[in-house]
């Protein structure tokens, strides 16, 4: 069980989720549970080290960012013993969750859950700090990143073998579109991994991306639901444990998106890869490439890609010293993009999505500045200031509304029995 920042944001939610904890332990159930740090208290801590370093050292971050989530585990671990359930409180770390040193963005390697075990052998109710671990060569204190608790949950149900996941959130499951943008989006029963994967990449902020390809490779049934009620949620599944899927499930969105043009680049072999190099050395995650080929010889190529907002800047720094090595022109920015996409399993089988999507964008006057596709995404980066708007089209487009009936509403669908 997985309790999100605003599950346990003040001392009543802190013990609303306690109970929920307890009431599965009293099922039966061995229960282990992660905490993320309390509502605004990450951002707390992160404001604190620019008020005292321009340019915090990553070390120094994740030793200020990992205490959060040790607060949490521990007050609520206070909660369970008061309501008379034994219950201890671990350190990623403790709990032998071992990361490489990539540190605010470190990877899990390893699950070395021994301890945890035994103390659910002797009963106890486990409760682990998320989105941290250890460095397996440098024994230093990890985080894993922004929702990095996702993923922390995520990997001990794998290494425990635990029949389901369940994420905890404050929405009560997986929608069709943002409900803030769409007020009729429907809420899914389930999704497959493969369009959770393509959901949480484009912008879905239910679940981290890294938690879902965990669950995706280890075989983890996750369940995200609501802290606040008992409604049933949605179930993130394997394919071959649905049945067939509707052409489009949902439209998704980011509006933290920038843009980064190389213009006069070489048209020689090679080129790509070192700019492409030279982010992946930074740890800059690369969404959408676009490079055109000269159509004539002796001219030169430009390259645009996205990159997130928050890495702009490290990225414009690491790209300024290839300026004299490749001979390029200059390096243009655009902070203000957004994307939007369509996502769906259906769309492997069915023709015509992409014909649908950039009509009814063009209908709605929202110009198209890059496109990406997979088997079952279209992705369109267009003005920020367009974004809401894209969502709302596309999702009338797809007739995704509350009205909408999925398969798995009149078929059923296979769910593991979760109490």
């Amino acid at each position: 069980m997985k309790f999100g920042g605003t599950s346990v944001a003040d001392a009543e939610r802190i013990k609303r989720a306690a109970r929920r904890i307890v009431a599965a332990r009293q099922l039966g159930h061995r229960v282990v549970a992660v905490l993320s740090a309390r509502g605004k208290h990450t951002d707390e801590l992160i404001s604190m080290a620019h008020e005292v370093s321009p340019r915090p050292l990553p070390r120094e971050m994740d030793m200020l960012l990992s205490t959060g989530e040790r607060v949490s585990c521990a007050l609520a671990a206070m909660v369970i013993n008061d309501l008379g359930r034994d219950a201890i409180s671990l350190t990623g770390s403790q709990a032998g969750i071992v990361t490489d040193s990539g540190h605010t963005k470190a990877r899990i390697l390893e699950v070395k859950a021994h301890r945890i075990r035994e103390a659910l052998d002797r009963g106890k109710i486990v409760l682990v700090a998320g989105f941290q671990g250890v460095s397996q060569s440098s024994l230093d204190v990890t985080t894993l990143g922004r929702g990095g608790s996702d993923t922390t949950a995520v990997a001990l149900a794998a290494a425990l073998g635990a029949e389901v996941c369940e994420i905890y959130t404050d929405v009560a499951g997986v929608f069709s579109a943002d409900p803030r943008i769409v007020p009729e989006a429907r809420k899914l029963p389930i999704v497959t991994f493969e369009e959770m994967l393509e959901m949480s990449a484009s912008g879905a902020g239910v679940l981290q991306l890294r938690s879902v390809e965990y669950a995706r490779n280890h075989g983890v049934t996750i369940h995200c639901r609501s802290s606040f009620d008992d409604g049933p949620g949605t179930f993130v599944l394997d394919e071959d444990q649905t049945m067939e899927r509707p052409l489009v499930t949902a439209v998704t969105h980011s509006t933290s998106e920038a843009r980064i043009t190389l213009t006069g680049l070489p048209d020689r072999p090679g080129i790509a890869a070192a700019v492409l190099g030279v982010l992946a050395g930074a740890n800059i995650n690369v969404d959408m490439i676009i490079q055109n080929e000269p159509q004539t010889e002796g001219h030169l190529a430009d390259m645009s890609f996205t990159v997130p907002r928050e890495d702009l800047d490290a990225a414009r720094e690491s790209l300024s010293g290839l300026g004299d090595e490749l001979g390029f022109g200059e390096i243009q920015t655009d902070e203000r993009m957004g994307k939007v996409s369509v996502v769906g399993a259906g769309m492997k089988s069915h023709p015509g999505v992409a014909h649908t999507t950039f009509k009814a964008l063009g209908d709605a006057g929202v110009n198209i500045e890059m496109i990406s596709t997979s088997p079952i995404k279209i992705s369109c980066v267009v003005r920020e200031e367009h974004v809401a708007t894209a969502v709302r089209e596309l999702h009338t487009a797809f007739s995704l509304g509350e009205e909408a009936v999925l398969p798995e509403d009149v078929a059923g669908v296979h769910r593991p029995k979760v109490a």
